[in-house]
């Protein structure tokens, strides 16, 4: 195991591309961090640079206490896994595994001890035999993970692993990760778009966008205090809602007024978030998160009221999404704009869809509502929740992080 540490790494391809901006990271010794983005946000090009597939343009990566950026791939004791499984389709299974350990002249009862300790974790002892075209999907990507598994190495890299098997899998595949990472402790990096796999799967999860480091915190702590509008918009699923509104003292604290409704802003909420309070009597941007709604006749009675009219329904068995416009335009601002345009690329959940020039938002409520389509229905809204964040900037109001990233802004711009 080692710690993996990036120092200030760029990436730059011809004609000035910079695929990787001065990205500041460490990985902590047995860390399963997670590098998540949208496309062409780096992400992959910073895993393949610390695997040594991509020379760096600058900075340096060291590998427990080395320092790599000289070494060849074979040199830094890594281990990948791959999109594509990069088996070798003439090779059983077992040939598969041991492969790897052939080649560095391992002895064979070490190659066979290590070959059969790696498929009896992975469950793939009755498969031995078998050759890659024999084996469904999910058996493929374990036996490639199975080839990394018996180098032992220093850590693991892992691009995009599961982004070819179905859904179901995927979510099986999930939890055979978290505990083949419980049991061998090995520092592993793992690289995907998907938000989802990032929260579920991640020690630490670090936000990639334009090639620089947007944050780095553990899920929980990502989803409940992002640094700035990109990371509040792309983490979370439903996304965040977003509306400029008008933030001003009232009763016990303040309030915060859009799209004709007006909610409470709890003292506690004004205090929690240093500098709030220079905002009050003008614009912020508010957001909610869809897990912040619930239908009023469910809610505590503390939640703040909130009558709607649903567009579309969503029934998932244990919740409902409730999907409705706000009178108010779309919220201006190069992070939601990079949020849109990377939705109409594939991605899902990340876009803030407009119908004649309104803002669709989302609630997310109890499954025992009986709400339906194109009916008015009484929310409720945990105000205590509510993000608060700069029109200008979009980095959030209050957040101790969002000072770092202000500062490492100007320091850009200035270099």
């Amino acid at each position: 195991m080692a710690k993996i540490v990036l120092d200030r790494v760029d990436k730059v391809y011809s004609g000035g591309v910079k695929a990787v901006d001065g990205l500041d990271l460490e990985i902590r010794d047995g860390e399963f961090m997670v590098l998540v983005g949208p496309s062409g946000c780096g992400k992959s090009t910073a895993l393949r640079m610390i695997a040594g597939l991509e020379e760096i343009t600058g900075g340096k990566i060291s590998i427990g206490d080395r320092i790599v950026n000289d070494l060849a791939p074979k040199d830094r004791d890594i281990a990948m896994v791959f999109q594509n499984y990069a088996l070798y389709p003439h090779m059983t299974v077992e040939q598969n595994l041991a492969f790897g350990l052939k080649l560095r002249g391992t002895p064979k009862a070490e190659i066979k001890q290590k070959v059969r300790e790696a498929a009896k974790m992975l469950g793939l002892e009755q498969y031995l035999s078998r050759k890659p075209a024999a084996l469904s999907g999910g058996q493929r990507q374990r036996v490639a993970m199975g080839r990394a598994i018996v180098r032992q190495p220093q850590a693991f890299l892992m691009d995009e692993p599961l982004s070819n098997l179905d859904a179901k899998l995927r979510v099986s595949m999930r939890a055979s990760l978290s505990q083949l990472h419980e049991r061998l402790g090995v520092t592993t990096v793992y690289v995907t778009h998907d938000q989802v796999e990032a929260m579920t799967l991640g020690s630490r999860v670090c936000v990639l966008r334009d090639g620089q480091l947007q944050q780095v915190d553990t899920p929980q702590r990502l989803f409940d205090n992002p640094v700035n509008l990109f990371v509040a918009g792309f983490i979370g699923s439903p996304a965040m809602n977003f509306v400029s509104a008008q933030l001003s003292a009232g009763d016990g604290g303040a309030q915060v007024s859009f799209a004709g409704y007006t909610l409470p802003v709890p003292a506690a909420a004004i205090d929690d978030r240093p500098g709030l309070r220079d905002y009050l009597g003008g614009t912020v941007v508010l957001g909610i998160r869809p897990s912040d709604f619930e239908d009023a006749a469910h809610a505590k009675p503390e939640w703040a009221p909130m009558s709607v009219r649903s567009s579309v329904t969503e029934e998932l068995g244990s919740e409902i999404n409730v999907i409705f416009t706000i009178d108010a335009p779309p919220v201006e601002h190069k992070d939601t704009a990079d949020l849109a345009s990377d939705a109409t690329e594939g991605e899902e959940d990340m876009a803030i869809p407009l119908v004649d020039n309104k803002a669709l938002w989302t609630a997310r409520v109890n499954s025992r509502s009986h709400v339906r389509p194109n009916q008015h229905v009484d929310l409720a809204v945990d105000t205590r929740r509510l993000h608060f964040f700069d029109p200008t900037s979009g980095l959030a109001i209050g957040h101790p992080g969002a000072r770092q990233h202000a500062a490492a802004a100007s320091l850009d711009k200035t270099s």
